[in-house]
């Protein structure tokens, strides 16, 4: 599933289109992606233009002043991408947007995606009401603290997951920052709640962030192999640390597949 970095290099596909007329939209008004969406509504970006393009967390904003704001979320399989301007869709291309000299185009095969579109000049109430960036000033220790604090028994790795509280971390995310902080995956949350681990975590968090979004984010870039990244799922993976090189370890938390280094992140040692 898309993550902070790869939400954020979508945002960028579609930037060529910005303040450049659309001149049809094209919808599989049927497919899932569509629930809750008036269509008729989205027919109002015909004519006009996306003015700005915003990207927080997992989800993507694109401003059509005069109309309204086009909410897109990417689910596990959906992408950007421009086509030609005669592109013919096929039937996982449930969104396109007709300009003169190209197609924006939003592709879904499994639709587990979500397409909505809200009118008004101001942001959506949704977009507003959407936790803060974790590379924001809104993403501070003491925010961090309550929320560990009020899930004392849950494991770090789930925690890591949870979108109200960390926008835009998902799976591979979440193992490269525990990994990073040699923590547990299994850790209870009330561990890291108080003092110097919290601060710590903040730090590592952003730290991953803004890596991610410096190395993936501006053409799908590749990670280097001193990140847990490149091993996690390798056969016979080991730890990438300098001085380490342990086997990896792979296990399910919370229904979620989770790899950790048994040496680096020893349970018992936190």
């Amino acid at each position: 599933m898309p993550e902070l970095a790869e939400v954020e290099f979508y945002r960028r596909v579609w930037l060529p289109g910005l303040n450049h007329r659309i001149c049809g939209v094209e919808v599989h008004g049927e497919a899932r992606v569509f629930r809750g969406t008036h269509l008729e509504w989205l027919s109002r970006i015909d004519g006009s233009c996306f003015h700005a393009a915003h990207a927080r967390g997992k989800q993507l904003a694109f401003e059509c002043p005069g109309a309204g704001w086009l909410g897109i979320h990417l689910g596990m399989t959906g992408e950007l991408r421009v086509a030609p301007a005669d592109f013919t869709p096929d039937r996982h291309d449930h969104l396109v947007l007709r300009q003169e000299e190209r197609s924006l185009v939003f592709r879904d095969p499994r639709m587990f995606g979500r397409i909505r579109f809200d009118l008004g000049d101001e942001p959506p109430e949704w977009w507003q009401t959407m936790p803060p960036d974790i590379l924001s000033p809104g993403f501070t220790p003491q925010r961090l603290r309550a929320f560990l604090a009020s899930h004392r028994t849950s494991p770090l790795k789930a925690l890591l997951l949870d979108q109200t509280q960390f926008p835009g971390i998902g799976n591979w995310m979440a193992d490269e920052i525990l990994w990073r902080g040699c923590w547990n995956p299994g850790l209870p949350g009330i561990r890291l709640s108080v003092g110097t681990d919290c601060n710590r975590l903040r730090r590592i968090t952003r730290e991953v962030a803004r890596d991610a979004l410096r190395v993936i984010a501006p053409a799908w870039g590749d990670a280097p192999d001193s990140w847990l990244f490149n091993h996690r799922w390798k056969a016979g993976g080991r730890c990438p640390r300098e001085g380490c090189d342990e086997p990896l370890k792979r296990e399910t938390i919370r229904g979620r597949t989770t790899c950790w280094c048994p040496r680096c992140q020893d349970l018992d040692s936190k």
